[in-house]
């Protein structure tokens, strides 16, 4: 058995979900880790990310992804500062990777500001033309015999479908056009299943790979990554990301590769990883069964910060 002095902890940055100013615009203005985080952002922008994100009205426009990229940030801040985070390793589950390469130390904190808000404009251009009728859905409860099955029948009619995600046992992300998304959803809950959430833009599918190159092209190829001084766990494969390049790499899958969950518990698990700090907005990773069942997992969102705690303030830099 491994003494305590031994175990290690990781954080974890998670995807992002429909995120809206009327749920974390409150805790944004009042959080002091968030309003040191805010101040830099608007200066690496040049604008307000609390007035774009009030008026933007999408759940994921380009100010709500910086603030969802804000807020993880900040509130790995305040792990730091008042749980006594200290991580050995950290990992960004989809929009997350962003959050990770910041606190990662790859990229300064306004340098990854920018990359967030360039890439969200690459992603609507590359939309506007491109692929306007796919959307992402997140369901759970359902078995992977019973999906196979599921899309067995989409495939058979020749309509496109692609697996962008498996988060856990019964829960995955599936790619297909809008046209098809509330038949599908009601095939899923007749099996018993039950569908999460819709993602438009789509994400993690083969057929982007002309929006990876377009990322590479236009924003990734303007910054200057560096090795992360904190190793990042891939979440595609569960490998460990160590250097400047395979960061890049990593930040380029997301567009093309599915997101698998399970590998990078297994790598967290293979470096005797026992606690686990999720810090951000999170409805999922906190939650999920084969997260739970192998580590201690403390979640710090919006909803904790909240609540009525001692004080503390961010320290002064």
């Amino acid at each position: 058995m491994m003494t305590t002095d031994q175990a290690r902890s990781a954080v974890v940055f998670p995807g992002m979900g429909p995120s809206r100013f009327t749920d974390v615009g409150k805790f944004m203005m009042i959080d002091p880790f968030v309003r040191k985080r805010l101040t830099a952002a608007d200066e690496a922008l040049g604008l307000s990310v609390l007035d774009g994100f009030r008026t933007e009205g999408t759940d994921f426009g380009e100010f709500a992804q910086v603030a969802f990229f804000v807020n993880s940030v900040a509130l790995a801040d305040r792990a730091v500062q008042t749980q006594g985070l200290r991580a050995d390793v950290c990992a960004g589950f989809s929009f997350g990777q962003k959050a990770a390469t910041a606190f990662s130390g790859a990229l300064p904190f306004g340098e990854a500001v920018r990359l967030t808000y360039e890439l969200a404009l690459c992603e609507q251009r590359f939309f506007e033309k491109e692929y306007e009728d796919l959307v992402t859905l997140t369901i759970t409860r359902v078995p992977a015999t019973e999906l196979d099955v599921v899309l067995g029948e989409l495939a058979g009619r020749d309509e496109f479908h692609e697996v962008s995600g498996h988060l856990d046992d019964g829960m995955h992300m599936i790619t297909m056009r809008q046209q098809v998304l509330e038949e599908f959803q009601r095939r899923v809950s007749a099996i018993g299943g039950y569908s999460l959430y819709s993602m438009k833009p789509p994400a993690h599918c083969r057929v982007l790979k002309g929006l990876r190159a377009r990322a590479e092209e236009e924003v990734l190829a303007t910054f200057d990554l560096a090795d992360p001084e904190l190793p990042v766990v891939h979440d595609h494969y569960g490998s460990l990301v160590t250097s400047a390049d395979q960061l890049r790499t990593m930040l380029l899958d997301t567009f093309d590769h599915p997101v698998r969950w399970h590998p990078v518990v297994d790598t967290l698990r293979g470096m005797d990883v026992r606690t686990v700090h999720v810090t951000g907005p999170d409805r999922l990773i906190h939650r999920l069964e084969v997260t739970t069942r192998h580590f201690d997992v403390v979640a710090l969102g919006p909803e904790q910060a909240l609540r009525p705690a001692r004080s503390s303030s961010p320290k002064e830099q």
